[in-house]
């Protein structure tokens, strides 16, 4: 397992708004990533070095968002005002996730305005929903990788997560350090964060130094 992007989350009226400030703090362009029809969700990624991309998504007014986990988690946070999802870990072997937690994985694709269209599986949203610490896993059912679409110029060096290390680790299978393999994190008392777990903020060291995206 190994990290493989991060997510954030606006409004739909808002998403053009945070994907021009976000890209204009980092000095990079993000990428239109297209619809996710299986969901009720659209995204654009930046990518990031070490195989990360940064992702912002936001739902749309379509009964996916409802009705599927991943529409509904995104749902759920644009209403709280958006902000940070979750982090995402990338797995070459769903099969046995999907044996540890007891369900089988949903596959979602999406297509680009290029037309190429990515699959892959996820699984493990629904208990984002419940604990915003926890990731969910994705396998990748196509060889063109987020992090590949554009040239990539700044790197995720650290996480600030407000959550307990043994409960991620627990739902995780194996300890922190290697899911995020050289990514640092830094841990947030959950009373010093409104009582919420979750990402906090990411650092990313760009060419102008490193920035922290809350």
């Amino acid at each position: 397992m190994r990290l493989d992007h991060v997510s954030y989350v606006a409004s739909h009226d808002q998403l053009v708004d945070v994907v021009q400030r976000l890209g204009s703090r980092l000095g990079s362009a993000f990428v239109d990533g297209g619809i996710h029809p299986r969901f009720g969700t659209r995204n654009f990624t930046l990518p990031l070095m070490n195989g990360h991309y940064l992702e912002v998504v936001c739902p749309l007014d379509h009964p996916a968002a409802d009705q599927t986990p991943f529409g509904q988690a995104v749902s759920k946070r644009a209403n709280e005002g958006g902000g940070w999802l979750t982090w995402v870990v990338a797995t070459d072997d769903i099969k046995t996730i999907e044996e540890r937690i007891g369900r089988g994985a949903v596959e979602g694709h999406r297509k680009r305005p290029d037309g190429t269209d990515l699959h892959w599986k996820q699984i493990g949203v629904l208990a984002t929903i419940y604990d915003s610490q926890l990731p969910f896993f994705i396998e990748w059912l196509t060889s063109d990788h987020p992090s590949l679409d554009g040239k990539a110029v700044s790197a995720i060096e650290k996480i600030e997560i407000a959550g307990d290390p043994e409960t991620i680790e627990n739902w995780l299978g194996l300890d922190i350090k290697s899911a995020l393999n050289g990514v640092e994190v830094e841990w947030i008392n959950v009373e010093d964060n409104e009582r919420m777990t979750g990402v906090v903020a990411i650092h990313l060291k760009t060419p102008n130094g490193t920035i922290r995206l809350d």
